[in-house]
């Protein structure tokens, strides 16, 4: 392996790696973004209503059946 060999890093590696180090607060940020829409407390109770209140999709949803008369 020659001295001045170095492992490769691609472009978006670099820029991440960049961005961190300007920005430490980055990774808190983004974790407080995800708690704000991802991280919330489930209703077991409303959640099991809307399964109970599903309607059955038909096979292809493009075509509806002809009407009978």
């Amino acid at each position: 392996m020659p001295l001045f060999w170095k492992p490769y890093q691609s472009d978006v590696t670099q820029f991440i790696a960049e961005l961190k180090a300007q920005r430490p607060q980055l990774e808190a940020e983004q974790r407080a973004g995800r708690g704000l829409l991802w991280d919330r407390p489930q209703n077991r109770e409303l959640a099991s209503e809307f399964r109970a209140a599903r309607v059955p999709q038909q096979a292809y949803v493009y075509f509806s059946p002809p009407k009978a008369e």
